[in-house]
């Protein structure tokens, strides 16, 4: 009677361990790598494979194409290895300075209760290319993704300075399928100059020079010019296509795709897999020259 006593509640501290750790990191699978993720200024150790769940999660609508899944959690674990040779305190934040990561109790928070179901489908699409990463000559890649394209991505070096030869512009007019979701975005006319810091009272000109992919390279508001990156932050607009109109009290400025624009888009991801695309195939379309590797 004693032992059996004893066996019960070692399995119960066994299990509420279990549901604590569940509740708030996942932990079903665990593999010989882990990740150090920055989350809440906490730095979390967990295994590389629940972390992606977390980032597919986070990073991309659950109701996607598992083929767009699939090719996202690739991505999202190429990003990963490659930050993990960085040998910092930590390897990557939780939030979109590297890649947005959510634990269960989020994903039961975002998903309600679709959680099953959406939890079970991003964690059968992670598993199921469980290891796997992307590589360009022996190296691993460092894999940019965004929301959606104007119709084309872009050149790296035109977003953020260094030329990769795996990151270079490929045409994305499968994001036409959603419209490239195009936004406009209205501002009092005052506001649209103090937040450039132009001390002026009104709009004079305004000339726009752009990169054959249509995006912004520079702009030029009155005397005070701009890379079209810098003036996107400047604004929170969505992208860095974007048209200007004004009048005399108000900005109209209409943007076309969302994100930075550089690597995979999510949303062509999904447009390639409706139409039967393999994942496979969607990642080495959005990265140029690349290998799909397995540790």
């Amino acid at each position: 009677m004693r032992i059996k006593i004893i066996v019960f509640f070692v399995a119960l501290i066994l299990l509420l361990t279990s549901y604590k750790q569940e509740n708030n990191y996942i932990i079903e699978k665990p593999n010989t790598l882990a990740v150090n993720v920055l989350k809440n200024d906490e730095i979390i150790n967990i295994d590389l494979e629940n972390y992606v769940i977390g980032v597919v999660a986070c990073e991309m609508p659950a109701s996607f194409k598992d083929e767009a899944l699939k090719a996202m959690a690739v991505a999202a674990r190429t990003y990963a290895l490659y930050k993990m040779k960085k040998n910092n305190k930590y390897d990557l934040t939780a939030t979109t300075k590297d890649q947005c990561y959510i634990t269960i109790d989020e994903m039961k928070n975002k998903w309600k209760n679709n959680y099953d179901k959406y939890y079970n489908k991003i964690k059968k699409d992670v598993y199921s290319t469980e290891g796997e990463y992307l590589t360009y000559n022996g190296d691993v890649i460092i894999a940019f993704y965004f929301s959606i394209s104007n119709g084309y991505t872009e050149n790296v070096e035109n977003v953020f300075s260094q030329k990769l030869d795996y990151l270079v512009s490929v045409d994305s007019s499968f994001d036409s399928k959603y419209s490239y979701k195009e936004s406009e975005k209205e501002t009092k006319l005052k506001d649209f100059l103090n937040k450039l810091g132009i001390k002026d009272t009104k709009i004079e000109k305004i000339s726009i020079e752009r990169y054959n992919t249509g995006r912004v390279k520079t702009i030029k508001v009155n005397n005070k010019s701009f890379k079209g990156t810098n003036f996107r932050t400047k604004l929170g607009l969505r992208s860095t296509d974007f048209e200007i109109k004004y009048d005399s009290n108000k900005v109209y400025i209409t943007t076309k795709g969302y994100g930075h624009g550089v690597g995979m888009s999510q949303y062509g991801a999904n447009a390639m897999a409706d139409l039967g695309y393999r994942y496979e195939d969607i990642l080495k379309y959005y990265y140029t020259g690349v290998k799909i590797m397995h540790n």
